[in-house]
């Protein structure tokens, strides 16, 4: 079973969400808070698998709650997914610089809820293609502080899959694309997990398009 805490400051949208995701069998919906730091705390106590926090919020934000949870190293296996009804690029951004392993619009399908679940509680990341292109193009205009620099210590095959990251591969598909298998594409990834310092998969895209090594239009 699936453990969800839901963090939002409207009630309704809580009891909407709930009542969609427990509509599956392996999904159980064990709390929920109307705040961030009431967040937070409900979320250092029941440790759930997945948190679905809103981002606007009175007080302490979806994005600085994110950050609050993913920084606690007693909560590593706690994975977050931003819902939210703003789809703007610096939202994404923001979250997915927090910590937050999926993005998801308050208007999404029931189906595509709870399969977001699924896919966050077992270590992947949420980026759809729509949400990888705005990903792409605000970091394109909008650079950090990265410089290539963070990439001096990868082999040509890490910059190579990490290329294919950046285009919102999965291990299976970069595997085709590179001629490996999706075990040896999955090795690569969690070496670039290390040697960039990112938390998950998302945080690769960021990566990759914030250092050049990928452009709009390029994949």
């Amino acid at each position: 079973m699936l453990t969800v805490v839901l963090v939002d400051d409207q009630a309704l949208v809580r009891a909407g969400v709930r009542a969609l995701l427990e509509r599956a069998p392996d999904i159980s919906v064990v709390g929920e808070a109307a705040g961030g730091d009431e967040g937070v705390d409900l979320v250092r106590r029941l440790r759930p698998d997945v948190v679905f926090m809103d981002i606007r919020m009175p007080g302490t934000d979806g994005i600085a709650a994110t950050r609050s949870i993913l920084a606690d190293p007693g909560l590593r296996d706690v994975n977050v997914i931003v819902l939210t009804t703003f789809d703007t690029d610096r939202h994404i951004i923001d979250a997915i610089r927090a910590g937050a392993a999926g993005f998801l619009l308050k208007n999404a399908g029931p189906d595509e809820m709870r399969e977001a679940v699924r896919i966050v509680a077992k270590g992947d990341a949420l980026l759809s293609p729509a949400v990888t292109r705005r990903v792409m193009n605000a970091a394109a205009v909008s650079p950090s502080s990265l410089s290539t620099d963070r990439l001096a210590g990868l082999t040509e095959r890490e910059r190579e899959v990490l290329i294919e990251v950046g285009a919102g591969h999965n291990n299976d598909e970069i595997g085709r694309r590179l001629h490996m298998s999706p075990a040896t594409a999955r090795t690569h990834v969690g070496r670039l997990l290390t040697k960039l310092g990112a938390r998950d998969r998302s945080q690769l895209v960021i990566v990759a398009y914030e250092t050049g090594l990928v452009r709009p239009g390029e994949c």
